[in-house]
This record gives structure tokens, C-alpha cells and sequence, in this order.
């Protein structure tokens, strides 16, 4: 397959792309600065230059001709300011699923965050960005024309990946290695029975391939 994953220099994505060349699939990852190219090309990634915030729906569209997937793993940071969490993390979200639509790709998988609620109330940063993602949630379940699936991951964190999960509807909060986020991303793409499905994932003690296919109910 060919995925083509929106914020393909983060640290998830990086992770995915690796797993992915791994499987044999092609993968490409959008970025905004032409200089990182050289780091998805080291994980074993094509590189496709493109401003979410600033690229069109057609232009958007244009990278994804040919592509079987799309993942959306791009964040505005924690650092952005609060406008950037609605015009990355809702509004790219958004373009991504647009695009998608137009250019014929009906899988479509989002990297949200366990607590994302459009209705969420706060003023702080971290609440921006919960309702952003609730936002662009809510936008991605109302469209037919795409298989998508969503994941809400715990706290994300750099330990070791460990090969083992707990994913469901609801799971509880805790925290997760990035490198078990990719994997499960690597096997929710390899699963279309996934599509529809809303998933929180954190460490537990389920093998990654085991706990996807018990959600798809394979």
C-alpha cells in the first residue's frame, strides 16, 4: 500500500514510516520544511513538501493521488500559541479528510488524544488543543465517503516500546511509548475491519496484532 502520512516529521510518524518501509508498503511523509527530508528518507519515506495551513484542498489533494491511506499524525506542538491548535490540530484535520475525499482515498486513520471533546471547557492551552481534536474528530465520524478509524492515545512517552497494549472503546488514562502508538497505527492500516471504530490505547498486556484484531472482532 501507499500511506501517506500528514506531520511525517514527528516523532510517531518517524516511527511509523520505519515500520511501514519494514512491511514493504510505501510510505510518504508531508512536511513543512524541506530540510527535514533527509530524516524520512533515513527511516525509508518519500518526502512530500506541503504546508497544511496554508496549502489548498486541491494541492492537498494532488499528494495524495495514488495513495491506498492516509494518516493524520501532525500537531501544531506544545509550544504553539492557541490559534495554531485549531488551524493544525482541527484544521488540518479537516483539510486532510477533504482532500482525501476528493482525491479518491477512502481510508483515512486520525491520531487524536484520550480526553478530545469538541465541548471541552478551559482556557488553559491543553484545553485548546482537547477541543481542537474533539473538533476534528467529530468532522471526520460525519463523513460516509471515508473508512475512517480514530486513535486516542494515552500519555505519550519515550520509554521502549513494548509490544504490549490495552485498546478499546475505553480503556482508562495512562501513559504509552510512542514506538507501541506507531505499531498499533502500523496494524489498524493493515486492518480495514477497523474503519468506524474509535479507539483509546495505553500499555497493558495484550500483543499489539492481537488486541486490533480483538476490536475488529476478527
Amino acid at each position: 500500500m501507499r500511506i501517506v502520512i500528514a506531520g511525517g516529521h514527528g516523532q510517531i510518524a518517524l516511527r511509523l514510516e520505519r515500520l511501514l518501509a519494514a512491511r514493504g508498503h510505501e510510505a510518504a511523509g508531508v512536511i513543512r520544511d524541506p530540510r527535514q527530508s533527509e530524516d524520512l528518507r533515513a527511516v525509508g519515506a518519500e518526502p512530500v513538501v506541503l504546508d497544511l495551513e496554508s496549502a489548498s484542498v486541491t494541492e492537498t489533494a494532488q499528494t495524495l493521488r495514488g495513495a491506498d491511506a492516509v494518516v493524520f499524525a501532525a500537531g501544531a506542538g506544545p509550544n504553539s500559541g492557541t490559534e495554531r491548535k485549531d488551524t493544525v490540530d482541527r484544521g488540518g484535520a479537516v483539510l486532510l479528510a477533504d482532500a482525501a475525499e476528493r482525491a479518491g482515498v477512502r481510508r483515512y486513520v486520525l491520531v487524536s488524544s484520550m480526553g478530545a471533546d469538541a465541548g471541552h471547557r478551559g482556557d488553559e492551552a491543553f484545553d485548546v488543543y482537547l477541543r481542537a481534536k474533539g473538533a476534528a474528530e467529530e468532522d471526520v465520524r460525519s463523513r460516509t465517503a471515508l473508512d475512517w478509524t480514530i486513535l486516542r492515545p494515552g500519555m505519550l512517552t519515550d520509554d521502549a516500546g513494548t509490544g504490549q497494549v490495552q485498546l478499546a472503546a475505553a480503556t482508562g488514562r495512562g501513559p504509552v511509548p510512542r514506538d507501541d502508538v506507531a505499531a498499533v497505527l502500523a496494524e489498524l492500516l493493515d486492518t480495514p475491519a477497523t474503519a468506524g471504530l474509535t479507539l483509546e490505547l495505553v500499555s497493558g498486556h495484550v500483543p499489539v496484532p492481537v488486541a486490533v484484531k480483538d476490536v475488529a472482532g476478527n
